[in-house]
């Protein structure tokens, strides 16, 4: 798979590190390289870092892995997320995801982190600190992106999540299998699956 609709010189003049950039269709033939279920697999694997976080109303929880195979069979109605990191080391298919971002320094590129979630799961509303592309694999997910934000900006008290305690979208869009999304270091975001069976791609 290779981008396409991406001009690469001028992401970096006016996108880089500056603002948010969606691009619809970024890949000439997009096929997703997991399936939900290896993805599931991965977690229950000693060597491998996951994170299972449910959301209860407006209450967040984490599980760190591995995780228990029948543990997926019990979580019920509520939205969950599926984070699993650096699914790069252990699948070719989703190592093959970096190559297009080669432009990128090597240094800045750390690893695919691969997310699964339920009609309504995400994360919460957060920053990083590093650059992200956002790549939609399967299923829908609403982005939204805010401000930028610093030190200074006030998170919720939580032991495990960096949750911001006020998010305020100034824009937002909904990515179908093969959108991509690129957000800038400190840029304010918050993604939540829309339907089943949501798959996001995060090449930090």
């Amino acid at each position: 798979m290779h981008l396409q609709n991406f001009d690469i010189e001028m992401f970096l003049r006016d996108y880089w590190q500056k603002r948010p950039l969606l691009i619809r269709g970024a890949w000439d033939a997009w096929q997703n390289p997991l399936d939900p279920d290896e993805l599931a697999g991965l977690a229950c694997e000693d060597h491998v870092e996951s994170r299972l976080i449910t959301l209860k109303r407006t209450d967040w929880a984490v599980e760190a892995g591995p995780l228990p195979e029948d543990r997926f069979g019990k979580l019920g109605k509520a939205p969950y997320t599926l984070l699993v990191q650096a699914v790069d080391h252990h699948v070719p298919a989703v190592a093959a995801l970096i190559a297009p971002f080669r432009f990128v320094p090597n240094w800045r590129v750390d690893d695919v982190m691969v997310s699964y979630a339920s009609d309504g799961g995400g994360v919460g509303p957060h920053f990083d600190q590093y650059d992200v592309f956002l790549i939609q694999g399967l299923g829908q997910r609403r982005w939204q992106v805010g401000a930028v934000c610093d030190d200074d900006t006030e998170l919720l008290p939580h032991d495990d999540l960096r949750l911001l305690a006020g998010f305020e979208p100034t824009q937002e869009w909904v990515l179908g299998p093969g959108d991509m999304l690129y957000v800038p270091p400190r840029v304010a975001h918050n993604g939540v699956a829309v339907g089943k069976d949501c798959m996001t791609y995060s090449i930090g």
